[in-house]
């Protein structure tokens, strides 16, 4: 029997080890591959490491649990982990996701643990038919909690011998290059000192979505989406001849396109 492995992503790295202790006492047989400290490195690691379980806090700094959930679909069981029992409560009951409430209780993640174990014997296409709509629901109430957030504005850049302020509605795309980002705007391109991770949670998520690792579009800017080979996709932008890569983890984004 092949081994069962997990992955465990939440920003306090004592609930992250309080919960790795926990499994490794209830559940032995299980390996944990790797820990994220955040939803853009759990999404990276899991395309990574395809583990077979995912734990998600739902509350993480820049993408937050369900946003990552969404990335990853029917290709890993979930189990959320919230500090508030009422995300989604009664769609969790009919057993779409399971969820695990802080401060964990042993007897309730030996359930968890119960009822994962028993999904992990089915093929993955026998997921609940209901889990887009679940995620929804819950990502909905996540909206419905938060305080209002300024998003960034402006990105400065040198061009030349002078710094430029480009609105961020002007920019087509960004994309990582070692330590730097190159930005794409509808008068030129700039270098900038911020990494791709710093801007994609810096930016409005109505407006901008990461689409590859080291790629954000301007979601105004995209003129089409094509299915690439396998599980992958490309987007064409408006007035621009180069296309950019979507992996499999953002698919979902361009369903509906």
């Amino acid at each position: 029997m092949s081994t069962i492995t997990a992955l465990i992503a939440d920003d306090e790295p004592l609930l992250r080890e309080q919960l790795a202790l926990h499994l490794k006492r209830l559940w032995p047989e299980l390996e944990i591959v790797v820990q994220a400290r955040n939803g853009r490195e759990a999404v990276e690691l899991f395309d990574e490491f395809q583990p077979s379980v995912v734990f998600l806090d739902v509350h993480m700094p820049g993408m937050n649990g369900v946003e990552v959930a969404r990335c990853i679909g029917r290709r890993a069981q979930v189990v959320f982990v919230t500090a508030f029992d009422t995300y989604a409560v009664e769609a969790f009951r009919q057993g779409a996701i399971d969820y695990l409430v802080k401060p964990l209780e042993e007897s309730r993640l030996a359930d968890t643990i119960g009822r994962l174990k028993d999904r992990l014997q089915k093929p993955v296409d026998s997921m609940p038919a209901e889990l887009d709509a679940v995620l929804e629901q819950m990502a909905s109430q996540m909206r419905e909690r938060m305080e209002p957030r300024t998003w960034l504005k402006w990105i400065k850049a040198s061009v030349g011998n002078a710094v430029r302020l480009i609105p961020v509605e002007q920019v087509q795309y960004l994309k990582s290059d070692t330590k730097y980002t190159l930005v794409v705007w509808e008068g030129g391109e700039a270098l900038i000192r911020k990494t791709i991770r710093e801007l994609a949670d810096a930016l409005d998520p109505e407006l901008f979505a990461q689409i590859h690792r080291s790629v954000i579009v301007n979601l105004h800017q995209v003129a089409q989406y094509s299915h690439g080979p396998g599980d992958s996709g490309e987007v064409q932008l408006k007035g621009r001849s180069e296309k950019l890569p979507v992996s499999r983890s953002y698919l979902h984004l361009f369903r509906q396109m």
